[in-house]
């Protein structure tokens, strides 16, 4: 059977996201995480919370046994709490299983995670009371982020450790992110005039007990590495053309044979980046070009399909009941189950860190026949005319290299790392978080590999002047130069490295390219 994920953007009141458990994009969960944007429960959503708490105190009322309402947890799921020790349990659990450690989450990352479990709680089927979800959405709007160590979860029964420490500042402990600054959670809520709440029975196991901030992370991750994988393709088509190569390896009737729709795409995308250009009508083209130069549609191409799978993945996750228990109201029912496996999300990221890191290894093989006088088409050696008494953009390569290796090492898998824990009760785990930390890393080193390939490729059009690229090239180049001067003689380069790649990672070189093409696909 195939599903076919719903692509419309989530429902929207005005300005404000109106969270319904079903409506989630990635751009969505970008626009909350990162823009401030203002969120809201769906009265449907607000009527299965109630539904589904309801029939959970009536079974407490009953005295049936039910996972983590009063019984332990893990290997003590067998031990059957007093009514009095109920009481106290989930504040006990939530303090038990804040147990991470390193430095903090970024503030984005841990409102894409809270995020995503509201979007989980939506589905009424997670037993939660009301107050809790509809205090961690005023903290959401407010701008109060939990302060969350960025190490210590598995990845299965959730992201325990850092959603516990998420979960305990909504009674007022741990710390808080506050208008840009680190304070006691107690604090930064009464600042913001939220009131503390007391967790009862399920609550604190319900905030806790799915893989929401590796898919947080993920969302936005994916976000990025769609972005950095267009402006590889700006890279590309301005290397292309500092190169002279040889264009009918993009001529759509060769993709269209072979038939993968990425690589389709961006064999279009190439050929309306280059169009114009009279680089190309240089003489002395190859009859046939290097792999890096005429196989980059097939390469950047199955990453664009590898990205699509990774999204549908993900955005599944961001709109389906993560739990345990799962209730089930319509049928007075509770299961016990395994939907806080982290693994498929681990899988979906582990495909773009590998994709990522592949085609940045291209990137560089790129870079390696720009600055290569036997392979440059006439272009000096090391890009530049004082070669001998000046180095030119030699070390930029050894940087782009020293990328790859790292990332190479960062694409080993974590998803087949299991270590069970737990007294083996818990003896299979995704380590999906694990997957998330290095991926971001990854797409981190990526975004220098491009900046300089980037910064080699506007060299060399420099060198190739008054020869003018085609008109989103040189867009793209003017885009550059607003940042990076011409090299005419040696100077530190590292200033030039950060600054581009900033300059790459905020959007400038490809809405540069973009404005003359429109969007690329």
């Amino acid at each position: 059977m195939t599903v076919v994920l719903d692509e419309a953007p989530c429902k929207e009141m005005g300005t404000t996201v109106v969270l319904d458990g079903h409506s989630l994009n990635i751009e969505a969960v970008v626009g909350i995480a990162r823009n401030r944007q203002s969120i809201e429960l769906h009265p449907d959503a607000i009527a299965r919370i109630d539904k589904c708490r309801n029939l959970l105190e009536r079974k407490i009322s009953s005295r049936e046994i039910m996972y983590g309402v009063n019984t332990g947890i893990g290997e003590l799921s067998e031990v059957v709490l007093t009514p009095q020790q109920v009481e106290q349990y989930q504040k006990y659990l939530l303090y038990s299983h804040a147990a991470g450690c390193g430095e903090p989450c970024a503030e984005e990352d841990v409102r894409s995670g809270m995020l995503c479990r509201l979007n989980t709680h939506c589905w009424g089927h997670s037993g939660i009371r009301r107050e809790i979800v509809e205090t961690q959405v005023v903290m959401l709007n407010a701008g109060v982020t939990p302060v969350v160590c960025q190490k210590g979860s598995v990845g299965a029964s959730g992201d325990l450790s850092p959603m516990a420490q998420m979960a305990i500042t909504l009674m007022g402990e741990g710390e808080v992110f506050y208008k840009g600054r680190r304070v006691p959670a107690k604090q930064g809520l009464e600042e913001a005039g939220i009131a503390t709440i007391v967790f009862r029975e399920r609550d604190g196991l319900a905030t806790i007990n799915g893989s929401d901030l590796t898919t947080g992370i993920g969302c936005l991750e994916l976000f990025d590495a769609e972005r950095w994988l267009k402006t590889q393709e700006v890279a590309l088509a301005m290397t292309l053309e500092a190169l002279n190569a040889n264009m009918k390896a993009y001529d759509p009737r060769i993709h269209l044979v072979r038939g993968y729709p990425g690589t389709m795409r961006c064999a279009e995308n190439i050929r309306k980046l280059t169009k114009g250009s009279e680089l190309l009508n240089l003489p002395g083209k190859k009859v046939q070009d290097a792999y890096s130069l005429r196989s980059s549609p097939q390469v950047i191409g199955a990453a664009k399909e590898a990205f699509q799978w990774s999204r549908y993945m993900l955005e599944i996750e961001v709109n389906h009941a993560a739990d345990n228990p799962t209730f089930f109201p319509d049928e007075d029912l509770v299961l016990s189950g395994g939907n806080f496996q982290g693994t498929p999300l681990a899988f979906a990221l582990e495909l773009v860190g590998m994709s990522v890191t592949t085609v940045a290894a291209l990137s560089e093989r790129r870079l390696n026949r720009l600055m290569n006088p036997h392979l440059s088409v006439g272009l000096p050696a090391f890009l530049t005319r004082g070669a001998g008494m000046f180095s030119g953009l030699m070390l930029t390569q050894y940087t782009a290299g020293a990328l790859v290796c790292e990332n190479r090492v960062l694409s080993h898998p974590a998803a087949t790392g299991s270590i069970p824990a737990a007294a083996d009760q818990e003896d299979f785990v995704s380590m999906g978080m694990t997957t998330a930390i290095k991926t971001r890393q990854i797409i981190e080193n990526a975004w220098s590999v491009v900046a300089i390939e980037l910064m080699a490729a506007a060299q060399a059009f420099d060198l190739r002047a008054p020869v003018r690229p085609s008109p989103a090239s040189q867009a793209a180049y003017e885009a550059i130069r607003k940042h990076v001067r011409k090299l005419d003689e040696d100077r530190p380069l590292y200033d030039d490295i950060n600054r581009l790649t900033r300059a790459a990672k905020e959007g400038h070189i490809l809405a540069a390219a973009e404005s003359i093409v429109g969007k690329l696909i």
